[in-house]
């Protein structure tokens, strides 16, 4: 239950909080509040001392319908935040689809590629090969943030989840990446159906079986708006029930908007686990 990265030995025995960081106009949940260099590494300070294990910047959002930038666009916004982040003592991600990015990043010292295509692209296996400690996230969905929401047509979304993650490690593992630098995503929210979401999180721990830790986002996911009522910004206690579900269900990663109150309710639910 570990996660080799660039820099850092990752002890899953206990679950970790990963804290996005949005670099972006038009993310679904906090687009533009974070734009900016600047006030993306004081979010990042932020989410340290609010104890964030993780730290996951992306600089392109991939909400429904989201524009798709050049990789020169897209690395003007992550480069100065990346920078500062990897000096914060903690390990980093860059959520990225592009190969280029993947290499830029991992050259300046960040330890995970967090891919929501799992290294689809061309070159982006090769990004990975290339740093021979680096994690990687491997993510399900179809299609891309254009059309991914009209890709639903499961027989079985549980099995063909599981299928799709299989195929993609057993890829990158024949690549020559190392098992434990490994962790697989369900992709809650892409390409899925509220009520396919529900059902891939009820049987979340099938997935188990595919030998990999897992990685969840549901932090303010809109099947949580479509199940509550409720606007994005008032999803906390919604994402709250998502993510201990999902670890109850065996996810080890959780990534998430609201780091210091993921937090609080991890400790909740390791006090609880100890005393049984």
């Amino acid at each position: 239950m570990k996660w080799q990265t660039s820099r850092f030995e990752i002890d899953l025995q206990r679950p970790r909080v990963m804290g996005i960081v949005n670099v972006t106009p038009d993310s679904f949940s906090d687009g533009g509040q974070h734009a900016q260099a600047r006030q993306a590494i004081l979010h990042c300070q932020r989410l340290v001392e609010e104890g964030a294990d993780i730290l996951d910047i992306g600089g392109e959002s991939s909400r429904p319908g989201a524009v798709r930038l050049s990789e020169a666009a897209e690395w003007s916004r992550v480069e100065p935040v990346l920078r500062e982040a990897v000096s914060l003592g903690l390990p980093v991600s860059i959520d990225t689809c592009k190969p280029e990015l993947m290499c830029r990043a991992l050259d300046l010292g960040v330890d995970i590629v967090n891919d929501i295509q799992a290294l689809r692209a061309e070159g982006a296996l090769k990004a990975v090969q290339t740093h021979p400690k680096a994690g990687v996230c491997l993510m399900h969905m179809r299609g891309d943030s254009s059309n991914m929401q009209g890709l639903v047509d499961y027989k079985d979304v549980v099995t063909e989840v599981s299928s799709f993650l299989a195929d993609r490690a057993a890829l990158v593992r024949a690549a020559g990446v190392a098992a434990d630098r490994i962790v697989l995503d369900p992709g809650y929210g892409f390409a899925k159906t509220t009520e396919q979401n529900f059902q891939l999180l009820a049987r979340q721990s099938e997935m188990l079986g595919l030998g990999f830790p897992l990685l969840v986002g549901w932090s303010r996911k809109r099947a949580l708006g479509d199940v509550t009522g409720r606007p994005v910004e008032q999803r906390l206690p919604a994402s709250l029930a998502a993510a201990l579900a999902a670890l109850s269900r065996g996810a080890r990663i959780l990534r998430v908007h609201d780091v210091a109150a993921t937090v609080d309710a991890l400790k909740v639910w390791q006090a609880i686990a100890a005393a049984a």
